[in-house]
């Protein structure tokens, strides 16, 4: 038996991988330590992320800690899973010759082999059901595909993850029993591309079906989905959305820009009349449907004429929620080849200035939910409020609820129907009425 900590790095499905490979080695024996525990693991597990520049810079900042705690402490053994060493192994091994194993995203059977050398069963496959959650109890990501078919022109992770593979069905609605049966309550459904899942295994898109059947798991009280896809949009999920009130009416979708000219160097397969009219379908059949995007500034070659249109979109469609990234040259990339001719400063400028728009609308938006009711679950205790969500807000990255809890009756992980009080730009105050 060992003791191990894992650091787990990047998005959400790095977060699943990382649930996978504890689960499987606490079933064997192993005890697994808190992130931020005082003691000394013998084995350190670090799960990078090589998606972007930031994100390789902090991947290799937890490289350089926990080798440096290795020497220090003397840990048995450290080893380095995931994206970055997908994409730069060879160059990794190098420069940390301490690091005792190095595996990539298609490499957990044996990652878990390598580690469990030592314990009385030995690891040879890996159960994906068998996880250790690190997110609170009452939620969890099910992730649905592995990899991704699309071509788009600033992303490596089709060249680190693979073609598109989806899961059964089966084994999902199986995933998601177990879930329900631990206590979860909200199951996240990711991928690369949600809308693309069952292409590959049942020759058409079932993500209807699919978050339908997940609905149906007793115990589920919401179903939201991450990351859907524009182009050639599967409208009958739309159609479960509005008839299924435990599926959220939340449209994760990132459009990334709306000039033409761009989405089409992009590789993105939409055009600016495209999108809006999907938008416009969004706002026809799910007309309180939340609408949540992410965009890129500075892309080689956006003139000030393309960010203007940018803004302007921005404006027009008032999404309830928007990230921005600055552009990233991304080697293996198609945009690579471009020059990124737009500078650092530039990028941030326009960076900003979206989201100074963006906070504007939110405020509106938050401003108008005074007075309102709504159904919120309680995530976690901060100072004087416990934080919820609604169903508007996925966890992390959107809004959140600050419930003030005067007599002391709220439980983490608990449906309640609150009464908006107060509004800032990205969160809202709340008080309770009645748990639900």
């Amino acid at each position: 038996m060992a003791t191990i900590r894992l650091y787990s790095l990047g998005c959400s499905k790095n977060t699943v991988d990382s649930e996978v490979v504890l689960g499987n080695l606490q079933a064997a024996g192993d005890e697994i330590l808190e992130e931020h525990s005082p003691r000394n693991p013998q084995v350190t597990i670090i799960n990078t992320c090589g998606f972007i520049g930031d994100a390789k810079e902090e991947s290799i900042k937890y490289i350089l800690q926990a080798e440096h705690l290795k020497k220090k402490l003397r840990t048995e053994k450290l080893v380095v899973m995931g994206c970055l060493v997908q994409r730069h192994r060879e160059e990794l091994k190098h420069e940390f010759p301490t690091v005792d194993g190095w595996f990539g995203v298609d490499e957990m059977d044996g990652l878990l082999s390598f580690l469990s050398e030592d314990i009385e069963k030995n690891l040879e496959k890996t159960n994906l059901h068998e996880r250790l959650l690190s997110t609170p109890p009452h939620y969890a990501y099910l992730k649905i595909a592995e990899g991704c078919d699309r071509s788009c022109s600033f992303c490596i992770i089709p060249s680190i993850r693979g073609k598109h593979i989806s899961r059964s069905i089966e084994s999902l609605v199986e995933e998601a029993k177990i879930l329900a049966d631990k206590g979860v309550r909200e199951i996240i459904l990711i991928s690369q591309d949600v809308t693309y899942y069952g292409i590959d295994l049942y020759g058409s898109k079932k993500i209807a079906e699919l978050t339908q059947k997940i609905s149906e798991v007793e115990g589920i009280e919401w179903v939201r989905l991450n990351y859907l896809y524009p182009h050639q949009f599967p409208m009958d999920l739309l159609n479960v959305m509005a008839e299924n009130p435990k599926i959220c009416q939340y449209i994760d979708i990132p459009f990334q820009h709306i000039s033409t000219r761009i989405l089409q160097s992009m590789k993105r397969a939409s055009t600016k009349e495209e999108v809006y009219n999907l938008i416009k379908t969004f706002h026809e059949k799910l007309p309180n449907a939340t609408l949540r995007t992410t965009l890129i500034v500075g892309y080689p070659g956006e003139t000030e004429e393309e960010f203007e249109e940018l803004k302007t979109f921005v404006t027009d469609v008032k999404f309830d929620r928007l990230g921005v990234f600055k552009y990233s040259a991304e080697e293996g990339t198609a945009a690579f080849e471009l020059a990124d001719d737009i500078p650092d400063d530039v990028k941030q400028e326009r960076m900003d200035e979206i989201m100074e728009i963006q906070q504007e609308i939110s405020l509106q938006k938050n401003q108008e939910k005074i007075g309102k009711e709504l159904r919120v679950v309680t995530d976690r205790f901060e100072g004087e409020y416990i934080v919820g969500r609604t169903m508007q807000d996925s966890p992390e990255v959107d809004n959140e609820v600050l419930i003030l809890d005067e007599d002391d009756v709220v439980e983490l992980g608990k449906f309640y129907t609150v009464e908006i009080t107060e509004a800032n730009h990205f969160d809202v105050i709340a008080k309770v009425q009645l748990k639900s």
